[in-house]
């Protein structure tokens, strides 16, 4: 049997670079939108019901999607992974001592 070939989607140079910047402003994005968690385990020594199983899959993902990232050598993918091991780690220190 033969294996099935690769399917690439190909926008064009303007496409590109429009995805490249609403994949850049997602990711800020997102991560923005964690900070009130944080604020909120950090600010008032509280992290009633934040799972430290689902923060602990977050950071294991952000882990090998930065590894993954740096073998591609894609920032895309690297950059961010780098700011989600921080603000997951940053949630799951708060939970773990205020839990």
């Amino acid at each position: 049997m033969a294996p099935l070939p690769k399917f690439h989607v190909r926008f064009g140079a303007r496409g590109d670079a429009l995805m490249h910047r609403t994949l850049g402003s997602m990711s800020v994005f997102t991560m923005l939108m964690t900070l009130p968690q944080i604020a909120s385990i950090w600010g008032s020594h509280e992290a009633a019901g934040v799972s430290i199983a689902s923060w602990s899959a977050y950071l294991l993902s952000a882990v090998l999607w930065l590894w993954h990232g740096i073998k591609q050598r894609d920032r895309n993918i690297y950059l961010p992974c780098i700011g989600w091991i921080a603000l997951d780690s940053a949630v799951l220190v708060g939970a773990v001592l205020y839990g």
